[in-house]
């Protein structure tokens, strides 16, 4: 399963002092990853990251 054809994927960053919190959320279906890195990680390698974890998750939960 790809994120290709699923539309828009929601990707929110929050910062608390050195970590960032990162959450992927799928719209269509709910379903949302999180990963924590350092804050000072470039946001495109992080986005990266959260969106393989979304990735895996969905297909994970589509018994795939």
């Amino acid at each position: 399963m790809s994120l290709a054809g699923r539309g828009e994927i929601l990707v929110e960053f929050i910062v608390q002092g050195s970590y960032v919190k990162v959450t992927a959320i799928d719209p269509a279906s709910g379903i949302e990853a999180s990963i924590v890195g350092p804050a000072s990680a470039p946001q495109a390698a992080l986005k990266s990251s959260v969106l393989r974890k979304l990735e895996y998750v969905l297909k994970k939960r589509s018994g795939a």
